[in-house]
């Protein structure tokens, strides 16, 4: 598969990179943050939300915005789904990571997507990407079947447990958004071959992408 680089010009569609923060200390702490085999994810880990970065953060880039950090970090080379937001994401590199990444105005009217129009793009370890609201997303890929380490920054309370029931798709296709809220602030897309939770939204058309194939 292709892999650009965040600083190629056909990455500005999807999101930009940001220079006028400090993300040292934020990337020297996620060195101590776990690496499993499989990928994990915390939506918010109180030693990466107590440094100062955190609130330049909220300030600078989030317009005084309640913000979380937490992390993705493990092992992955496959796409196995899509996610959006309401607000843009932040990904800060603690090692060199991939970015596959779609547009949320290529989703068809019956919410399936064609895994075909994605592309991947490496951020560079201790590189900062703001990734748009616009943007297909979903967890980072391994550089060279090594770990990776990313620190995830998103308006404070995203990808938490919904509080109340929403209706879940019977089918590959919807004409309702609503079908594909898993969490808190995510709508999700799911692959067949993703190995997503039951009852997920399967409208990924195409390959279950991987990285190392091309």
């Amino acid at each position: 598969m292709k892999i650009l680089s965040v600083n190629d010009p056909s990455f500005k569609k999807y999101g930009r990179v940001i220079n006028n923060v400090d993300f040292s200390g934020l990337v020297e702490a996620m060195k101590k943050t776990p690496v499993p085999e499989g990928v994990v994810y915390e939506p918010g880990v109180a030693e990466l939300e107590a440094l100062p970065v955190m609130q330049e953060l909220s300030h600078i880039v989030y317009g005084e915005m309640p913000i979380q950090i937490g992390y993705c970090n493990g092992h992955n080379t496959k796409l196995n789904a899509v996610e959006y937001h309401r607000d843009s994401e932040i990904n800060v590199a603690a090692t060199d990571a991939i970015l596959m990444l779609g547009m949320l105005q290529d989703v068809e009217a019956d919410h399936t997507y064609d895994t075909s129009k994605i592309e991947a793009f490496l951020v560079p370890a201790g590189t900062a990407v703001e990734v748009y609201s616009t943007t297909l997303h979903y967890a980072p890929c391994s550089v060279e079947g090594k770990g990776f380490q990313v620190a995830i920054v998103l308006p404070k309370g995203t990808n938490y447990p919904l509080q109340v029931k929403h209706p879940r798709a019977t089918g590959n296709t919807t004409d309702n958004e609503d079908c594909l809220i898993t969490a808190v602030n995510k709508w999700l897309i799911g692959h067949a071959e993703g190995g997503l939770d039951e009852g997920s939204f399967l409208g990924l058309k195409g390959k279950n992408l991987d990285i190392t194939e091309d």
